[in-house]
């Protein structure tokens, strides 16, 4: 992390309006990374061109691939907070290297300090997105949003270096309209010196984990926001959708029946849970919510199977790959196979997997269709 400084906001944007054009086939997707959110500045002038990046509601998170291969790995808690601005506050920030921003006069923590000391001052955090998209509601989003955009992309390395960014799909649930976000990004990128194209946030699942299925089945992102759900048949999405329930809604449910903040409840979740064998109260909240959404996600995966035309008769069996911060809880997995069993799916599954490294999946994938076009 960048020793802190008061920076002056530039909160004027373009616009872009590029296509978006999905990336034509893509190689195999590079190893998995070893975590390493705080990469160095050797590293990055190593990096080869292109750039992928997942704009989440909980995290964001890019990916460069170095000259050996070798996938590097920048993560940045997509939050914020307001703290008093006074001279004693700003030295303590300072020694501690957390960084901070001034904006109008307030001070504003970005990024996973925020969400630390948000759970030791009992407040909630203040997010950019909601529900997968820019918050229309909150005021300081796109300053922030692009403050922490350039803490996990930097520099570009090339001029107009090519990144694809995650866009979520069309939610059935909600009259979210995903135009809006998509050219927001666009032009926050341009702004920075790149030319960002989308790229669906389940496609980009399929994308890193299915290369040895030659890019053929169903991939769920798993997201803070929503769950987006990509089908594909050999790299082409035949369905794409989201829901607007994701990871958020299961923290707000939670926090309401316990009486907690919705930040409490995230660290409950995030302690080491597993839904498939709850050991207290909090736990059988975070377990009841979870086994909602899943199922809730299944019916309409099904649903939207048998009401779809010119949906592709697999030949065989495919398999589910989860992804996203929302499944790494103990036992995502085991209860996904469970909802599933209690469904006459549509089509046969071969198996029900968790990515690798369900966190960095998405901005992973995004990498792989950079790599492939540049």
């Amino acid at each position: 992390m960048s020793s802190p400084e008061d920076r002056k906001i530039d909160v004027s944007m373009d616009m872009g309006k590029g296509e978006g054009d999905a990336p034509a086939r893509p190689n195999p997707p590079p190893p998995p990374p070893k975590a390493d959110p705080t990469a160095s500045s050797s590293q990055e002038a190593a990096q080869a061109t292109g750039k992928g990046l997942d704009i989440g509601t909980a995290n964001l998170l890019s990916a460069t691939q170095s000259p050996d291969g070798q996938t590097i790995i920048k993560v940045q808690r997509n939050a914020f907070i307001d703290i008093d601005s006074d001279d004693f506050t700003r030295n303590m920030l300072t020694k501690l290297n957390i960084q901070y921003v001034l904006v109008s006069n307030r001070m504003l923590v970005i990024g996973d300090p925020a969400f630390d000391l948000a759970n030791v001052l009992n407040k909630e955090t203040r997010r950019p997105m909601q529900h997968g998209l820019i918050s229309p509601n909150e005021v300081d989003a796109l300053p922030i949003e692009k403050l922490l955009l350039e803490s996990v992309l930097g520099t570009p390395q090339v001029e107009n270096e090519v990144v694809y960014f995650s866009v979520p799909a069309e939610p059935i649930d909600s009259e979210a309209n995903v135009i809006y976000h998509k050219g927001l990004f666009e032009g926050i990128l341009k702004k920075m010196g790149y030319n960002g194209k989308s790229l669906l946030e389940g496609h980009a699942v399929v994308f890193a984990e299915m290369a040895e299925q030659d890019f053929t089945g169903i991939g769920i992102s798993c997201g803070g926001g929503m769950f987006n759900i990509c089908v594909s048949y050999k790299t082409i999405p035949c369905l794409s959708f989201s829901t607007s329930r994701g990871g958020d809604w299961i923290d707000e449910n939670v926090a309401k029946v316990l009486g907690i903040k919705s930040s409490r409840a995230t660290a409950l979740k995030e302690k080491g849970v597993d839904i498939t064998n709850a050991k207290n109260r909090e736990e059988e909240a975070i377990e009841i919510y979870y086994r909602n959404l899943i199922n809730y996600t299944l019916v309409n995966i099904k649903q939207r199977f048998e009401s779809s035309e010119g949906m592709p008769n697999f030949p065989d069996p495919v398999d589910i790959v989860l992804a996203g911060g929302t499944s790494m809880i103990g036992g995502f997995t085991e209860t996904v196979r469970d909802e599933l069993k209690s469904l006459e799916f549509p089509i046969p599954i071969r198996e029900v997997r968790r990515a690798e490294d369900p966190l960095t999946s998405v901005c992973r994938g995004a990498l792989v269709a950079a790599v492939s076009e540049e």
